[in-house]
C-alpha cells in the first residue's frame, strides 16, 4: 500500500508558502527542536497511515499548491518521493517541503535527492529558539532557508528566494 503517515491536513493556509496551500503535516522528527511549535509530532507512530490516493484527492478538490511539514517530512522520503512525483504529474502543483535538515546534509543523497527532485522550494535547517524571528515570512527562524530547488539544483549552489 503506498501511504504516509499523517498528523493534520489543514486546507486553504497561508502561512506555509506563498497563496493559499493545502498544508499535510507528516508525523515523525528526530530533530527535537527546543521551542518547536509542534512537538508532538515527534512521534513516529502519530497520525494515521493516509493513502496517496487520498491525499490527491484532497489536494485536487482544494485547487491549491501544496505545502508538506510536520514532523519532517524527510523523514517519510520514499513515501515522500512517490506522492511528489504523482501530485506534480497529475496535478501540476507548486510543491514546498520544510525540513530540519540542511540542504548540504541532503543534496545528492538518496533516499532525499528523489524527493529535491520533484519539489520547488525546500524551507532547510532546524528552528533555533534563540534566533526566532516573528517578523520572517514562512519560516521561524533566522538561520532557516528559502530555497529555489530546481534553480539549486542546476547551478550546483544554494539559491535562495526572498520572502
Amino acid at each position: 500500500m503506498n501511504y504516509l503517515r499523517v498528523l493534520d491536513i489543514v486546507e486553504g493556509t497561508s502561512v506555509d508558502g506563498p497563496g493559499l496551500r493545502t498544508s499535510i503535516y507528516l508525523a515523525g522528527c528526530p530533530h527535537h527542536c527546543p521551542g518547536c511549535h509542534n512537538p508532538e509530532s515527534w512521534d513516529f507512530n502519530g497520525g494515521r497511515e493516509v493513502d496517496d490516493d487520498e491525499l490527491l484527492k484532497v489536494i485536487a478538490y482544494n485547487r491549491f499548491n501544496v505545502t508538506f511539514s510536520g514532523g519532517d517530512p524527510m523523514s517519510q522520503p520514499e513515501a515522500l518521493a512517490r506522492l511528489c512525483r504523482r501530485i506534480k504529474a497529475e496535478q501540476g502543483k507548486n510543491i514546498w517541503v520544510y525540513t530540519g535538515y540542511r540542504w548540504e546534509d541532503i543534496v545528492g543523497k538518496e533516499p532525499f535527492q528523489s524527493v529535491l527532485a520533484t519539489i520547488d522550494v525546500l524551507v532547510d535547517s532546524p528552528f533555533i529558539l534563540e534566533r526566532r524571528d516573528i517578523s520572517l515570512r514562512f519560516r521561524g527562524s533566522d538561520n532557516q532557508r528559502i530555497i529555489d530547488v530546481p534553480a539549486s539544483l542546476a547551478s550546483g549552489d544554494v539559491v535562495i528566494l526572498d520572502y
